[in-house]
């Protein structure tokens, strides 16, 4: 059966295009994975130094470190990452290698990259606070669809661009970086609340560090908010050097929020609430999850929103009417160098962000796999569509779904919801890894 009327005798009305535009991503070149194996430094550039904690398992691969599958307990690395001069860059723009090794002159790359026990990561901790402008921590949670070097080069990018003075640790759970992998990544996330929540609570009995800030992309935010809960509910309250909590285009149920935000208590961080009532990404997920409004896209001057902001003291930052970033109006921050700029000083001086032109976030493109899982693998690469042409993540992950729908004569397989294991590893569950 051709693939158009393969969608079109599932109810689905797919443009004969859209088969030549699969056809076109399944051959299309993707960027290099691995690109974790460590070069020389080059003078011209800058350079970001970094803590990561992550339950991802180890990977064989040395450029690649983490996978996305699921560890057992916490692993901790140090990772340098090399940033292009500016004239070689825009700010905003993760500058991806096309090959590699990468070069430092033109690309992001890894000066070093090492695993270190849990000892040596406290200890590059507290040596790295002592140094810092006012013994700052700055925890950055990333979103769905993220492989570890996906996340690593981000924070990156967003503590070079954004000139914080504080110190990074990037808090990565197991994502496997793939379009239609959601429910797993959903999952990951409550897999790592223990582990985050323990981090925090270390965070909090440290007296080295004086202060902490939280910033969270997308599903990132549930994560971040669970763990957070988690503790107040253990501790009786968060601690006062939790300073300020930023929820960037939160893929979080509101209804859910609100329960959340009631079991911190009234000792809680300032939470600073990035919203977008355009954004494309949440209104699919809104869809996905029995149409309930998703945070990151509701009207904060409608009720019940804007009084229920006011009375938890939530300061919210709406960025309907900003033009930056990506079609689906998800990444708004990453393409204005201006915006990016401004996150920068008030995590250094440890103010509350209140300017109403902040925005922050990544650049992945989530929410389109919750709709591929709830209509089945075919029809939900009719919903991902429009956002492989502007994502190379989705590109990527669309053109290997569309292969493995259409065979090498363009004929549609014949079942487009139960996973094809034949390519793919077994994960230790005894799941397709998909």
């Amino acid at each position: 059966m051709p693939l158009e009327r393969f969608f079109r005798s599932n109810g689905w009305q797919l443009p004969v295009a859209l088969i030549v535009f699969a056809a076109l991503l399944v051959a299309c070149a993707s960027r290099p994975r691995g690109v974790l194996q460590p070069v020389a430094a080059a003078p011209s550039t800058s350079q970001v130094d970094m803590l990561v904690a992550t339950m991802r398992d180890r990977s064989e691969n040395p450029g690649e470190m983490f996978s996305g599958e699921r560890a057992p307990a916490a692993a901790f690395a140090e990772i340098t990452v090399s940033i292009p001069p500016a004239n070689r860059r825009k700010v905003g723009e993760v500058a991806w290698p096309r090959r590699l090794p990468p070069n430092p002159e033109t690309d992001f790359a890894a000066i070093k990259a090492e695993q270190l026990d849990k000892t040596a990561a406290e200890k590059w901790l507290s040596s790295s606070v002592r140094k810092s402008q006012n013994r700052s921590v700055l925890v950055f949670i990333h979103g769905f669809n993220n492989h570890f070097e996906d996340a690593v080069f981000r924070f990156a990018q967003i503590m070079h661009d954004s000139r914080a003075h504080t110190v990074p640790l990037l808090a990565t759970w197991p994502s496997r970086g793939h379009l239609l992998d959601y429910g797993y990544d959903r999952e990951s996330t409550n897999y790592t609340r223990n582990a985050v929540e323990n981090m925090f609570q270390y965070l909090a009995r440290d007296p080295e560090v004086k202060e902490v800030s939280i910033l969270a992309h997308s599903m990132g935010n549930w994560l971040a908010l669970e763990s957070l809960r988690q503790m107040a509910i253990r501790n009786g309250g968060l601690p006062a050097k939790f300073k300020n909590v930023m929820l960037a285009a939160p893929d979080v149920d509101v209804d859910v929020f609100r329960s959340q935000i009631a079991d911190m208590g009234k000792q809680r961080p300032r939470f600073t609430l990035f919203v977008s009532r355009d954004d494309r990404a949440l209104a699919v997920s809104r869809r996905v999850w029995g149409n309930v409004p998703r945070l990151g896209a509701i009207d904060p001057e409608q009720s019940p929103y804007k009084e229920e902001l006011a009375a938890n003291d939530i300061t919210v930052i709406d960025l309907t009417k900003l033009k930056e970033g990506d079609r689906l109006h998800h990444t708004k921050f990453a393409e204005s160098p201006e915006i990016v700029q401004l996150i920068g000083a008030p995590l250094s001086t440890g103010q509350t962000l209140t300017d109403s032109r902040t925005g922050l976030g990544d650049t992945i493109v989530t929410m389109t796999a919750g709709a591929a899982h709830t209509v089945g693998t075919a029809a939900g690469l009719v919903v991902a569509a429009p956002v492989a042409v502007i994502d190379q993540n989705t590109r990527e992950n669309y053109g290997r779904h569309a292969g493995a729908l259409v065979g090498p004569s363009g004929q549609a397989k014949q079942s487009s919801t139960n996973p094809d294991c034949s390519n793919m590893s077994q994960s230790r569950g005894g799941y397709c890894s998909r």
